[in-house]
């Protein structure tokens, strides 16, 4: 009897740890709700339908989404990726993705725009000793397309990429983070706003291998 119990304690644990474990994907089809939770709308941002895509779109000086929740909350590793179109005539600095927790750990993804082209500039901070700035201004898209980019963390580096394809790396030590908030097309303080469009973000629990990435 007692190694039933214990099979199935076991079962139920592990049943627990792979529910926990999931990629959680949201798609951005209304500003209200997103990935299932109540938003806090700034501004108007708009849905829209393009290549079979839905998602909402960002003008650049007042529309944001905030969010009372902390999607990669307790994940020592982790991959977050964004099916986005930045437009190429926003504000040069934006922070179109910001997850803080309380303890001021942070996590940003951001594009720089300049003369019809954007590169991407991803952030970790634990602390103000422990934190990194992934940006090469060399490395350039084209705006007003679609991109996936990633940022992923494997427990010493965080690399990102835009369509799969890695741009930069470096080491960093990031634990994991507490409950917190998450914006969309804002800063979370309300400065550096996203002018563009996006369709979806993806949370996976674990550091994707570039082959698996979203492209």
């Amino acid at each position: 009897m007692k190694y039933l119990v214990a099979v199935a304690s076991l079962a139920i644990s592990v049943s627990a740890c792979a529910a926990g474990s999931r990629i959680e994907v949201w798609k951005l089809e209304k500003p209200d709700v997103v990935g299932g939770h109540q938003t806090e709308v700034l501004g108007a941002p708009k849905t829209m339908a393009e290549t079979g895509q839905r998602g909402l779109c960002f003008d650049g000086k007042s529309d944001g989404l905030i969010l009372p929740v902390n999607p990669i909350e307790g994940q020592a590793l982790f991959s977050i990726e964004v099916l986005f179109r930045p437009d190429s005539d926003g504000p040069e600095e934006q922070r179109f993705l910001h997850i803080q927790d309380e303890q001021e750990r942070r996590v940003l993804i951001e594009t720089r725009v300049a003369n019809g082209t954007w590169s991407l500039d991803t952030f970790l901070r634990a602390t103000d000793a422990d934190r990194l700035t992934l940006l090469d201004r060399t490395k350039t898209s084209p705006a007003n397309r679609w991109y996936w980019a990633a940022l992923v963390y494997d427990g010493k580096t965080m690399s990102h990429y835009v369509a799969g394809k890695k741009e930069l790396e470096g080491a960093v030590a990031f634990p994991p983070m507490g409950p917190g908030r998450i914006s969309l097309g804002v800063r979370q303080n309300r400065i550096h706003w996203f002018k563009g469009c996006i369709a979806q973000v993806r949370f996976t629990p674990w550091a994707l291998a570039p082959e698996a990435l979203q492209r």
